[in-house]
């Protein structure tokens, strides 16, 4: 039965939830107007948020003076690469910490947890002397090795791994199959909802990586998007224009993989650590 109460608290939170979208939604829509405008069309009172003389004139000067397509191959390839990579060694680790029986399995377990408590910032240093006497430092192994593997994609899948039933896997082995096939024919086929979860995270990061590019990537040729926007901000201080047109071409392709694979996402997170 549908009373007053009820009515009066539904509403207050479509209300809150309404306020917060338009407070999320309005300087993401300020900002791909911008990116059309004229220069004396930004600072107009009261704003403008239509641009009455839409223009392609931002993302021309983007692309042609910054050669802005050079970064956005490079984060292209290094955001793809970790995120296929860490797909495949998380899921791998996953599996094996679900499914197998050896010694010393939860202490191992517990210690890749551990690392999850660790700073990032903290293990800079280090990684980057080991790349540099590797002879990694300014390339792409450089850019994505440290990354290839993520301990808390390697406990997403554990968590959605140890739901698949045992029962499923011992009738495989009992008909012949390996790990292996089990792995890819089994495993990968059942996790697509936590697959696609932690590649959405895995890509958003890598895709938006600010200080490990900053500190690898010391030739223009290797810098990513995010080390782009930054040069941009200081060649280009007083064109807020240019500036929003490079902050669209960042944005785009994660709101791109993101609608893709939204239905996946929110699956993985809503089956991940539940029993069937």
């Amino acid at each position: 039965m549908v009373t007053k109460k009820s009515v009066i608290r539904e509403t207050s939170v479509y209300a809150v939830l309404i306020f917060g979208a338009v407070v999320m939604v309005v300087p993401f829509f300020w900002m791909v107007s911008t990116s059309f405008k004229l220069p004396r069309e930004i600072f107009v009172f009261p704003p403008k948020w239509i641009p009455s003389e839409p223009t392609l004139k931002n993302y021309i000067e983007l692309f042609r003076s910054l050669d802005f397509a050079r970064p956005f191959i490079n984060t292209v390839v290094v955001a793809g690469s970790i995120t296929v990579l860490s797909v495949l060694f998380s899921s791998m680790a996953g599996f094996a910490f679900a499914k197998f029986r050896f010694k010393g399995r939860d202490a191992l377990f517990m210690l890749v947890l551990a690392t999850i408590m660790v700073p990032g910032q903290m293990t800079i240093i280090p990684v980057f002397l080991m790349l540099r006497h590797l002879g990694l430092i300014n390339t792409y192994a450089g850019l994505i090795i440290p990354a290839m593997v993520s301990a808390f994609n390697v406990f997403f899948m554990r968590q959605f791994i140890i739901t698949i039933p045992d029962d499923l896997l011992e009738a495989a082995k009992m008909d012949g199959a390996r790990e292996g096939f089990l792995y890819f024919k089994i495993i990968l086929p059942l996790c697509r909802p936590a697959l696609s979860t932690i590649a959405i995270f895995t890509f958003t990061g890598s895709w938006n990586s600010f200080l490990w590019p900053l500190i690898i990537a010391q030739d223009e040729r290797m810098y990513t998007l995010p080390v782009a926007i930054s040069v941009l901000a200081g060649q280009y201080g007083e064109n807020i224009a240019i500036q929003m047109a490079g902050s669209c071409i960042v944005i785009a392709p994660i709101l791109i993989f993101f609608i893709f694979a939204q239905r996946y996402f929110i699956k993985g997170i809503a089956l991940t650590g539940m029993k069937f």
